[in-house]
């Protein structure tokens, strides 16, 4: 018989033995869930309560007051025994004699961890079977179509055939997301450990209905949260099969992103100086969570007149969440650097077919910790490479182009209960251009911060000179360096006896360990500061300080004469040398104000004008002559090299007739006191202009006024050394600084000189005033900056900006880049952007010599204008630029033009640099999916292969 429900508020639960289930006649249902309208029996509008307890209908089941539940008992060892819950939106029809259970319209099974939805949904108890497939509308399309979720995996079918018991089924039509990818079958059949076999699959990182590319395989294995493993297979792209393919495939899929071992395809390509190559392929192993390991090699085929050769990279990335992450890198290449002899050559000896290569290499090393309070940091971020490697074997231009490099080695901390903090410091430089190597081995500081007296007697400080506080900081360096200078005095114009007279570049070998360290230079310097506190004076600021410095070395240089050779030995002589030099000093400074403030109401309601004037006061008395790093020789009949005439009293470094003073620590780390006095008196005045506008924005009454800066800073900063014996007013150094409209921005600086210069440019002790054309001072050099940025979002509140978020797939554990992780990423909210800067540079070269041809030069040293931006032509495609043009050589420095096109699951990027030393194109189509990185096809033409 036909038993009726009410819709999904009014379900019911019934109780079903599958073993000892009661048979009876049932009226049967037409198999088709367009059921006629008479033999559908709708439910009531008016619902009636459920009985208080079991009641029994005409078949004599009993029928539980439980709404949507229903417990399929074992009856029989072996039979499945689990609670099915049901519901759906039409009706449900039970056939009891077939056990069978019909549902109609969004249909909705639960069976433990088993979820299934679909317009229609047969239950077979018979079977341990559940079908259920989508229902055709009026216009004959397929509406809710099966939904089956387990495990964790959904599938999304035309049709669905589920063993409730074996857990095992057949899906047609199936869609399935497995970790970045989606996989369309025709039929798979799944078994009870979640296993997936296809027929006829497609894999795919494209998420919609009808992709724009996938790989199509025969037949392929998806094992859930590990990987999918295909047979042969082909891509294809906008549905036209492409010959690209392999014998079989195997794409990793692991769930919640883990990482796994595996290969790494390289990619293909063409460079016009080394032929075809494989780039980027090898294999990466997941060592454990906190390390991955990237093994990768390139191989060139080379062309007709040489072998291209290869390159092998090790790469280790390291993390450790909350502490730190890092990522060391080497690279190892061979590339020949001649050509191969023909068999016409001369010379066929085999010895000179082969070709030498150059080897170089790279090491890079990054580690980033993470802060943490009252502990120590260590970083590091390190860079050594050889030569040549750089222009062998990058495509990057700022690699290719950058000439010096540097490594630091850092490890800093606080001390915890005093205020002492410390850092060792290990760093290189070098050059590539001129072969220069400097290493700092180590570099240690320490510093005590200023102490107050009176915070350690535990007073309370009532006049100035109880405020006394002091600190003292702490510097050890040892420097190493392959660039021996030449041991020269005043230029060369003093002859010396034995050495070099010319820097000499030493290759950076072990067997020349002993001579780096012979040329290597270690000091250290003691810095002691005392403050008397300050003194307040009608407005004024006064405050006294007092400087101690100490130098430390451990060898010195030591002179003798030569009469017979007439020249002057030069001996290092290993010794404990102490230098110390003390300077007084007092500055005093105040705040002046100039206020306009307007009556009434106005839109500017007042200005303010602040000058901060400043003296400084600095003496240093004479050192003594342990202190004064001199050594005084006796060199009678010296004569210069140059001209042969006799050194003569008053010269440099003559001392007392035909007698020098020669400098003992010459070239050292830390140098040595002056040995002359000095007193001076230095003078500052800053200026900053504000104005008080009124805002428009304030319905509260808060914040009526605004304040906005006219001028940021206009300073102007000179001296006198009252001690010095020439030249003693120092320069006027003046800076401007400003922002127009929170826009432009506006730096200019300037220098002037009060003296005159010679015919040959030198400056003279003669004030500017003092000649014919009288004039108080002379431009010198001026640089002046201006910076404007143009778009949509320019004063627009943060909170009404529109922007898309940064990739959220943030670099796992072994990605190429761990520098920029969002270098590529593109946002296509912003419509449009245009970045403009200009710079320019001024030199007064002062006065030629009268009788040079040279012809004089413009003093503008640099002028450029920079321009850079992007506009979004469409909703995928963005075009970007870059440009600068020198105003000085009169043409454009450097150029670049890129653009951007979402294609959904693809991109395309592209840029081209028309002219210069980096002309060149690049174009690359790639799948976004990090999964299928590899899958792109690249087309390069840069300077390299020009």
């Amino acid at each position: 018989m036909l038993w009726p429900l009410r819709r999904l508020s009014g379900l019911l639960t019934l109780v079903l033995s599958l073993g000892l289930l009661v048979p009876a006649v049932a009226q049967q249902r037409p198999s088709t869930t367009n059921v006629p309208a008479d033999v559908r029996t709708t439910a009531p509008k008016i619902l009636n309560p459920p009985p208080a307890g079991p009641v029994r209908d005409t078949t004599g089941l009993q029928v539980s007051g439980t709404p949507d539940t229903m417990r399929v008992a074992a009856g029989r060892k072996g039979a499945v025994e689990s609670t099915v819950k049901y519901k759906a939106q039409d009706s449900i029809r039970f056939e009891v004699q077939n056990k069978r259970a019909i549902l109609y319209d969004k249909a909705n099974v639960d069976y433990g961890e088993m979820n299934l939805k679909a317009a229609l949904i047969t239950v077979d108890y018979s079977k341990n079977l559940v079908t259920a497939e989508g229902a055709a509308d009026s216009t004959g399309r397929v509406q809710d179509k099966p939904v089956f979720v387990q495990g964790g995996t959904t599938y999304q079918a035309g049709r669905i055939d589920y063993n409730i018991k074996s857990k095992r089924g057949r899906i047609t039509d199936v869609v399935t997301q497995q970790g970045e990818g989606y996989i369309h079958a025709e039929t798979i059949k799944k078994n009870e450990l979640n296993e997936m076999f296809g027929v006829h699959g497609r894999y795919t990182t494209c998420n919609l209905e009808h992709p724009h590319f996938y790989i199509n395989a025969s037949k392929m294995k998806v094992i859930p949260g590990q990987s999918v493993v295909t047979g042969p297979f082909n891509l294809v792209i906008g549905d036209i099969p492409t010959p690209l393919g392999f014998l079989f495939g195997y794409f990793p899929s692991p769930k919640n992103k883990r990482r796994s071992s595996g290969l790494i395809i390289p990619t293909f390509g063409q460079a016009a100086d080394r032929g075809f190559f494989l780039r980027n392929g090898g294999y990466y192993w997941a060592a454990n969570e906190h390390i991955g390991v990237r093994l990768t090699g390139d191989i060139y085929s080379g062309n007709a007149d040489r072998f291209g050769g290869w390159r092998g990279t090790a790469e280790m990335q390291y993390i450790t969440r909350y502490r730190y992450q890092g990522l060391f890198t080497f690279n190892y290449s061979s590339q020949p650097t001649e050509r191969l002899l023909g068999t016409t050559d001369a010379n066929t000896n085999p010895a000179y077919n082969v070709p030498r290569s150059a080897r170089t290499f790279a090491l890079m090393w990054n580690h980033t910790p993470v802060p943490r309070p009252n502990g120590g940091r260590f970083s590091a971020n390190v860079n050594v490479s050889s030569n040549n490697y750089f222009r062998q074997n990058s495509y990057n231009v700022r690699n290719y182009l950058s000439s010096a490099f540097q490594s630091t080695i850092t490890y800093s901390k606080q001390l915890r209960y005093a205020p002492i903090n410390y850092s060792v410091n290990l760093s290189q430089s070098q050059n590539n251009q001129t072969g220069t190597m400097d290493f700092t081995l180590p570099d240690v500081s320490a510093q005590l911060a200023r102490q107050y007296v009176y915070d350690i007697l535990k007073i309370q400080p009532r006049k100035a000179y109880e405020q006394l506080a002091f600190s003292y900081d702490l510097t050890f360096q040892n420097k190493l360096s392959n660039n021996i200078a030449a041991r020269q005095i005043n230029g060369g114009a003093i002859p010396l006896l034995g050495g070099s007279s010319t820097a000499l570049i030493m290759p950076v070998k072990l067997k020349n360990i002993d001579k780096l360290l012979r040329n290597s230079q270690t000091g250290m310097r003691h810095n002691f500061g005392i403050t008397l506190g300050s003194f307040n004076f009608a407005h004024l600021n006064f405050s006294p300080t007092v400087t101690y410095n100490e130098i430390w070395y451990f060898k010195r240089l030591d002179y003798s004469y030569n009469e017979t050779a007439k020249a002057i030995r030069v001996d290092t002589t290993v010794s404990f040398n102490r230098l110390s030099a003390v300077s007084y000093g007092a500055s005093m400074s105040t705040n002046l104000y100039g206020t306009l403030v307007r009556k009434g109401t106005h839109k500017i309601q007042a200005l303010r004008h602040k000058i901060t004037p400043s003296l400084t006061y600095n003496y240093t008395p004479t050192s003594s002559a342990r202190n004064s790093g001199l050594e005084r020789i006796a060199t009678p009949g010296l004569r210069d090299p140059a001209t042969g005439r006799l050194y003569e009293e008053g010269e440099t470094y003559i001392a007392n007739g035909n007698g020098f003073l020669l400098p003992q620590y010459n070239g050292f780390i830390y140098g040595y006191p002056t040995a002359t006095r000095v007193s001076q008196l230095s003078f500052s005045l800053q200026n900053a202009v504000e104005m008080k506008v009124r805002n428009s924005n304030d319905t509260t009454g808060n914040t009526p006024f605004n304040k906005v800066s006219l001028i940021d800073g206009l300073d102007f900063s000179t001296g006198y050394n009252f001690a010095a014996d020439r030249l003693n007013l120092a320069p006027l150094s003046s800076t401007f600084r400003t922002q127009v409209a929170r826009k432009l921005n506006v730096t200019l600086n300037a220098n002037f000189e009060f003296y005159q210069r010679d015919s040959t440019g030198t400056l003279i002790n003669r004030y500017l005033w003092q000649q014919d054309n009288i004039r108080i001072a002379r431009l010198s050099t001026a640089n002046a900056s201006l910076s404007y940025q143009f778009n949509p979002a320019q004063g627009a509140k943060k909170s009404t900006i529109k922007r898309d978020a940064a990739p959220v797939n943030d670099p796992q554990l072994g990605s190429p880049r761990m520098i920029n992780p969002y270098e590529d990423y593109v946002d296509f909210s912003i419509p449009w952007e245009l970045n403009t800067s200009f710079t320019a540079s001024y030199a007064n070269q002062g006065p030629l010599p009268e009788l040079t041809s040279r012809p004089r030069r413009s003093p503008y040293t640099a002028a450029t204008l920079n321009l850079n931006g992007s506009v979004k032509l469409t909703e995928t495609f963005r075009f970007g630029f870059s440009t600068n043009y020198d105003f000085i050589n009169r043409t454009p420095a450097f150029t670049s033009l890129d653009f951007t096109k979402d294609l959904h699951c693809w991109q395309i990027n592209g840029n081209w640099r028309p002219f210069g030393t980096t002309r060149g194109y690049f174009v690359t189509i790639a799948a976004k999916s990090t999964l299928l990185q590899s899958l792109k096809l690249s087309r390069n033409r840069t300077f390299l292969n020009y």
